[in-house]
C-alpha cells in the first residue's frame, strides 16, 4: 500500500488482502498527485474517505431496505385482496360440492363425486 510492504496477521486469505490493499492504493491515487510521496496524512485521508465511502454505502443500503420492505408490504396487501376477492366464490363453489379446478378433486370428492365407487 502507497509503494510500501506490510507483514499483515489476519485470518484473511493472502489473495483477500492483496485485494483490499489494491482498493486503498486506488483511493491514494485519486487523492495524492502523481510523483507526491505517500505520507502518513495521505494514508490517513485515504483511510477516512474509504470510511466516508462505506458510510454513503450503509446509508444507501438502508434507504434500499426500507424501500424494499415497504414494497413488499404493498405487494402482499395486494395478494391479500386478491386472495379475499376469490375466497367468497371459492367457498361457495366448495359447499355447493364443486371445485374451481376441473382437475381437483379434493373438495368434489368429499361430496362423493368423482368417487369411483358411487359408479
Amino acid at each position: 500500500m502507497g509503494g510500501q510492504r506490510y507483514r499483515v496477521v489476519s485470518s484473511a486469505s493472502p489473495e483477500e488482502l492483496e485485494r483490499l490493499a489494491r482498493v486503498v492504493d486506488d483511493k491514494l491515487a485519486a487523492l495524492v498527485p502523481p510523483g507526491r510521496p505517500i505520507t502518513p496524512q495521505a494514508l490517513l485521508l485515504a483511510a477516512m474517505a474509504l470510511a466516508h465511502d462505506l458510510d454513503e454505502e450503509r446509508a444507501r443500503f438502508a434507504a434500499l431496505q426500507h424501500d424494499t420492505g415497504r414494497s413488499l408490504v404493498r405487494t402482499l396487501g395486494r395478494v391479500d385482496e386478491a386472495l379475499a376477492s376469490i375466497d367468497g366464490p371459492v367457498a361457495e363453489l366448495a359447499s355447493a360440492g364443486r371445485s374451481t379446478h376441473p382437475g381437483d378433486s379434493r373438495l368434489a370428492g368429499q361430496h362423493g363425486a368423482n368417487d369411483p365407487s358411487d359408479g
